[in-house]
């Protein structure tokens, strides 16, 4: 490894977890994952490491130390070396890693920490694809509507309904709506009743009550007390299949 001269790049209070990016993404997981044990298990106690082949995550890993002396030493010492031909960029990760809060925690703190990281990531996309479809609805070069252009009519409220008009603001995709603690769920085989729906759904915290929409059939809304339960129950059975053909059924967020 040759050092290359990089400004110290730390933008995070310490913590044991190291954020690494700037990674050769040719590399094969196994490979990149058996080069940075070797290399960041000079400086202590690795007990975790997370590197992924999704495109999102690609070029970065998490390195987890059992404590923060040994996690600010790596940074000191690695910061700009390179690997595989890059300089490695290094910073303490924005939150603990959930092997951190195994370690220190209970099993509750753990499962409380996955819920509000999986809030987080879902809150970053919806407003990833809220900006996206802003971008798609407003072609290069033509200005932004003025006021009175752009105010959108009065629409019904409703679970899914989008307002006619077109000056109004981008539609965010339902997959990518932010949590909340009101699920809707779609492709609900037809002999499935509320007491079907509750032994599912009445397994998750804060669980409140199952809605069924008259005349309506393979849908439902289901209520929590909080986020918290939404967000363990949404992501514990979406894909689920019932009846008897085990057929999908699709778990979202209420747009709200």
């Amino acid at each position: 490894m040759a050092a290359t001269a990089v400004q110290s790049g730390v933008t995070q209070p310490p913590n044991s977890t190291v954020y690494v990016r700037n990674l050769e993404e040719s590399i094969k997981i196994d490979d990149l994952k058996e080069a940075l044990r070797e290399i960041f298990s000079e400086y202590g106690n690795v007990i975790d490491l997370v590197a992924k082949k999704n495109l999102k995550a690609k070029g970065q890993a998490f390195i987890v130390f059992d404590d923060i002396e040994a996690a600010e030493r790596a940074i000191k010492e690695v910061q700009g070396f390179e690997l595989f031909d890059k300089p490695m960029l290094l910073d303490f990760a924005k939150t603990k890693s959930d092997a951190t809060v195994q370690r220190e925690g209970t099993e509750e703190e753990l499962e409380s920490h996955k819920r509000r990281r999986l809030a987080e990531k879902e809150r970053k996309q919806a407003q990833l694809a809220a900006e996206e479809q802003k971008k798609l609805k407003r072609p290069a070069g033509v200005a932004a509507p003025d006021a009175a252009a752009a105010r959108p009519t009065k629409a019904t409220r409703g679970a899914g309904l989008k307002s006619s008009n077109p000056g109004a603001g981008a539609v965010v995709p339902e997959e990518y709506l932010p949590p909340n603690k009101i699920l809707f769920v779609q492709n609900l085989p037809e002999d499935y009743d509320v007491d079907g729906l509750t032994a599912i759904f009445g397994r998750f915290e804060g669980f409140r009550e199952v809605r069924l929409v008259p005349g309506r059939r393979g849908i439902a809304f289901v209520e929590y007390e909080a986020e918290a339960g939404a967000i363990s129950a949404k992501e514990s059975t979406s894909g689920m299949g019932l009846g008897a053909e085990s057929k999908p059924i699709k778990v979202v967020y209420q747009r709200q």
